[in-house]
């Protein structure tokens, strides 16, 4: 079902039948309501909430995965359009060529190697779902797994318990995920995760982003211009982290993205094939503990998104690997479709001593925030 006839039958459902639980709930400005996405292949029901404010933004998420699939926001003009790669039913998000769109990554986003280590006197060995490297939880993460949800005021609240074992993790561990919408178009994902036992626990989102509408490509998205506020990244080998834990200055590379640069001019300057690296977030002096990380603006259509975070870590992809797929409402999405910007730790940080502790011991919670705000820069008079 389209977004736009979906917001009508949550209109007409404002009012539920006699003897039936509300589906909609209106509070600060914004709604809320329910419906059904099918289910997940194995006859279990997969729930779909979509949040509205004032401003005409919404956003969607699903319990199959705590998965965004749409967000939509107004540009300079007032038009309407979506902003996040994804399909339109549960058949795209069950096939094999899914990139993870708009997904919760865990119990460990991006890719750890080695997969086998000594960890808190036992040994560890994490399943080898690419090649021989462990990528974004493993072959069924949290991004392939039903949630729990229910509706509270102006949020979405989603819950799911791995299970000690899970992908070769030691302890269970139980993880909430809140999906915010502001009046003042502000996405806001809260992650909070308890655990059993001592565990590595780092956890993102995979939104795939064009401010240009999903269906632009990377017409749409190489003329858009993007900052990060970052002096330092930490450069791969096989894309993987190096083991020695390097940290290199983004002075004088292709990932000083310091000053706002032109996605197509700025690919110039790199030795790969676009972005897909995590950047060393600077410390905010004006907010300590939940940074600027970076900000996305579209020329054309005036849209702009800045990302916020108490997170270390920013994975910047630009889709470099992403192969042919239609997305919804028949739209194709390629290479360089979309931008990604996933607040996180730093990258294997299990195996890199000197990287930010990314281990979660019982009694102290992995917190997590992440602010995707959107705006529309209007023409100059």
């Amino acid at each position: 079902m389209l977004l736009d006839e979906h917001l009508d039958r949550c209109t007409l459902a404002e009012t539920p039948a006699e003897g039936q639980p509300a589906k909609k709930k209106m509070d600060l400005g914004v709604n809320v309501c329910e419906d059904a996405f099918g289910d997940d292949g194995t006859g279990h029901a997969v729930r779909r909430f979509t949040l509205t404010n004032e401003y005409r933004m919404s956003v969607q998420v699903i319990t199959y995965g705590a998965t965004i699939t749409c967000i939509k926001v107004p540009d300079k003009r007032g038009n309407v359009d979506d902003v996040v790669l994804g399909y339109d039913d549960m058949s795209g998000y069950l096939s094999n060529t899914n990139p993870y769109f708009g997904a919760t990554i865990g119990r460990v986003t991006n890719r750890t190697y080695p997969t086998d280590f000594l960890f808190n006197q036992q040994h560890i060995s994490l399943t080898k779902n690419v090649g021989g490297v462990h990528l974004h939880g493993g072959f069924k993460g949290f991004d392939k797994v039903i949630w729990d949800a229910v509706m509270e005021e102006d949020r979405v609240i989603m819950t799911y318990l791995s299970r000690e074992g899970e992908e070769g993790y030691p302890g269970d561990v139980l993880t909430t995920v809140t999906y915010q919408l502001t009046a003042d178009n502000r996405l806001i994902i809260g992650v909070r995760a308890s655990v059993t036992k001592p565990t590595p626990v780092n956890i993102t989102n995979h939104s795939y982003f064009n401010l240009a509408g999903h269906a632009s490509g990377s017409s749409g998205l190489l003329n858009q211009f993007v900052s990060v506020n970052a002096d330092k990244y930490t450069p791969l080998e096989n894309f993987i982290a190096t083991g020695l834990g390097e940290i290199r200055d983004v002075a004088g590379s292709g990932y000083d993205l310091r000053i706002p640069q032109k996605l197509s001019e700025a690919f110039k300057t790199l030795d790969t094939d676009g972005y897909d690296i995590n950047f060393c977030l600077n410390n905010s002096i004006v907010q300590p503990g939940f940074n600027f990380a970076a900000r996305l603006t579209d020329p054309e259509s005036g849209r702009f998104l800045d990302v916020h975070t108490d997170q270390p870590g920013l994975q910047v992809y630009t889709s470099n690997g992403m192969p042919t797929i239609r997305g919804k409402r028949d739209a194709t999405y390629g290479k360089h479709s979309a931008i990604c910007f996933e607040t996180q730790n730093y990258p294997n940080a299990i195996n890199i001593e000197k990287f930010p502790n990314s281990i979660v011991k019982p009694g102290t919670d992995y917190v997590h925030y992440t602010a995707y705000s959107f705006g529309a820069i209007p023409d100059p008079f």
